[in-house]
């Protein structure tokens, strides 16, 4: 198979070269020697047309050499012709600048990770306009890359399972395993083979973004060791034992007033209206209350 990928190479090129009225051998030398050159060696064996410093030499070289255009011979008369520089404008610098593979890299991650802060914390509006933004400029480049959609699986995995660590903190398989899969997902992210050499992420960015990663997996776990350590502020366990006041009462049931809120309440005593009693269960909208003795 790579004899016959290397001789179709080499009959491509050598009909190229002589359509082109070029050195054919040399052609064929560079497709299975890997050949190469200097310029002006490349001048003498007839594989390039002329060599020029600049511009104003390389026009005083052009002028009345002749040519084929649109399948017709042509003389190039440019010697009065004006020279006219074409710059890109913003539109096209912006898109040069964002479909490169490491800028679409790091787009996609502040994208997906403003859109998680966000959903942490509803109504911020900053990281979700961000992250909804760069999500969006992120897959317009990865659009025309040659992305390979293993890599994005494992990029994806790879933060499912650190979100998943930062929920449940445990012994790290799932944050370990997180890492292992962002990075790999990373480095396959672009398919070379496709795009040329050019097509992959650079080293320090791949780093860059798995420490970040760590980072914030660190961070998460870390707050939540912190919330499970703090005491209950809220819910039932926080309420048994609390104290209340009695409104009103008739007979076993009544109604107290806890932490400024009106409850309907149930004790096994008559209790009056302005006794302090504390709170032994919570059954539903119903508190059950005892009697606060003067002793405590």
């Amino acid at each position: 198979m790579e004899r016959k990928v290397v001789n179709d190479a080499v009959a491509w090129i050598r009909s190229l070269a002589q359509l082109r009225g070029r050195n054919a051998e040399w052609a064929e030398k560079a497709v299975r020697e890997a050949a190469t050159l200097t310029a002006e060696d490349a001048a003498r064996e007839n594989v390039i047309d002329l060599v020029a410093r600049d511009l104003p030499e390389l026009l005083a070289k052009l002028e009345g050499r002749n040519v084929v255009a649109g399948g017709q011979k042509q003389v190039l008369t440019i010697k009065d012709a004006t020279i006219v520089d074409i710059v890109p404008d913003w539109r096209s610098r912006l898109i040069a600048v964002v479909t490169d593979p490491n800028v679409a890299y790091v787009l996609m991650l502040v994208g997906i990770y403003g859109i998680i802060f966000e959903f942490w914390n509803p109504g911020f509006v900053l990281p979700g306009v961000v992250g909804g933004i760069s999500l969006l400029l992120a897959l317009a480049a990865l659009s025309v890359l040659p992305v390979d959609y293993a890599g994005v699986g494992l990029i994806l995995l790879g933060l499912a399972l650190i979100l998943g660590e930062a929920h449940t903190p445990g012994i790290g398989v799932l944050g370990i395993g997180g890492l292992l899969a962002f990075v790999a997902g990373s480095v396959f992210l672009y398919d070379p083979s496709i795009g040329g050499p050019d097509a992959r992420l650079a080293w320090p960015v791949i780093a860059a973004a798995a420490a970040s990663s760590a980072g914030f997996l660190a961070m998460a776990v870390g707050l939540a060791a912190q919330a499970r350590r703090r005491p209950v502020v809220s819910g039932r366990e926080d309420m048994i034992g609390a104290p209340a006041k009695v409104i009103d009462w008739n007979g076993e049931r009544g109604r107290v007033r806890f932490r400024g809120e009106t409850w309907n309440a149930r004790a096994g005593t008559n209790l009056q209206t302005g006794d302090a009693v504390r709170i032994v269960d919570v059954r539903g909208l119903e508190l059950i209350v005892e009697a606060v003795t003067s002793g405590g």
